[in-house]
């Protein structure tokens, strides 16, 4: 990747952002960007400030410090749905699904952001509302489809396996058709073959989609397969940030979060 990058290649940029919640700092004066089209790891021990960091982007947290540039445009603060709105869409370290309702409905949900039709129209399944169902319902089938999850679409999710659970967040996040979508740690808890195919679907959904991605990830492997770039935080700063090479060969990296060299 060349090293200049043009301003209309980032989609997203974080400058000196400062989060502190009473006297702790979650964050400290972090500042990065993620280009559109890649696939963005942030990685970094537990309390490091990621999850902090993700909350930041998606509106949960505003910062005391520092400014949130999105498709060129500065952002002000903003509540996760006016930033969903935007084209930034999410999944949680715990799974944030409608366990009573099924794979479908869950998908659904991850349309609302999407619906134009008035309340009445809604209430009365009449006109607008009637076509915008439709067409909905038709996008939500396409990822069912991309998600190979079409033995489970009427299944209510509380009653699916943590993985498939997973696979069905990922869907709903897919579901709201957003430039940019957030994973927190979307590999949590999955054995082997659970996380191969996870990581299969996030690539396919970054090249087939189009879709930049930034994930917050524990698997090294994982994180060093799939990435294009890595930023390291540690205690709340930054403490490294470039290539997967260039983090898994960073001494800083290794001493801090690693522990060893991976050669």
């Amino acid at each position: 990747m060349q090293d200049t990058v043009k301003e209309d290649d980032i989609l997203l940029e974080v400058r000196n952002i400062s989060l502190s919640f009473g006297g702790v700092k979650a964050l400290e004066n972090i500042s990065f960007d993620i280009r559109k089209g890649e696939v963005r790891a942030i990685i970094g021990p537990n309390g490091a400030g990621k999850s902090s960091m993700l909350n930041v982007i998606n509106g949960f947290y505003h910062p005391q410090e520092g400014e949130i540039w999105f498709d060129g445009k500065l952002r002000h603060h903003m509540k996760p749905h006016q930033v969903a709105k935007l084209g930034i869409a999410r999944t949680f370290q715990n799974i944030a699904l409608f366990k009573g309702m099924s794979t479908l409905d869950n998908l659904m949900t991850g349309r609302y952001i999407k619906m134009h039709a008035n309340l009445f129209s809604q209430m009365a399944w009449i006109g607008p509302a009637q076509r915008e169902e439709i067409e909905h319902r038709q996008k939500v089938e396409e990822i069912i489809d991309f998600l190979k999850i079409q033995s489970i679409r009427k299944t209510p999710v509380g009653k699916l396996p943590y993985g498939m659970q997973k696979r069905v967040e990922l869907g709903r996040a897919l579901a709201a058709e957003s430039k940019l979508l957030l994973l927190d740690e979307p590999m949590a808890g999955m054995n082997l073959e659970e996380k191969e195919d996870m990581c299969r679907f996030v690539l396919d959904v970054n090249e087939q989609f189009g879709t930049t991605i930034a994930l917050i990830e524990h698997d090294m492997g994982v994180v060093m397969d799939i990435s294009n770039r890595v930023v390291v935080l540690d205690y709340g700063k930054k403490l490294a940030d470039g290539s997967p090479d260039e983090v898994r060969n960073n001494e800083e990296v290794i001493d801090a979060y690693l522990g060893v060299s991976h050669d």
